[in-house]
């Protein structure tokens, strides 16, 4: 695969992902004391909201970068 093909796909899932979740979201536990049996802690809530027309501009990027025939050198 080429490099043109390997961002095709990764712009192509980039669009998807944006697309169906609109964004990605995680949870993240944080330890604030741990002072033996006792151990206190607090999830944190992350996420990274994807806008759609981002989606469907990096969903068009990768089909057309997938879909367009490679240039060959001619010698």
């Amino acid at each position: 695969m080429t490099a043109t093909r390997i961002i095709g796909v990764v712009l192509v899932v980039i669009g998807i992902v944006a697309l169906v979740s609109g964004g990605v979201r995680w949870t993240q536990r944080k330890t604030l004391v741990d002072a033996g049996p006792v151990e206190i802690a607090r999830q944190e809530h992350h996420a990274v909201t994807l806008p759609p027309i981002l989606g469907v501009v990096s969903l068009i990027g990768g089909i057309v970068l997938l879909a367009v025939p490679m240039r060959r050198r001619v010698r």
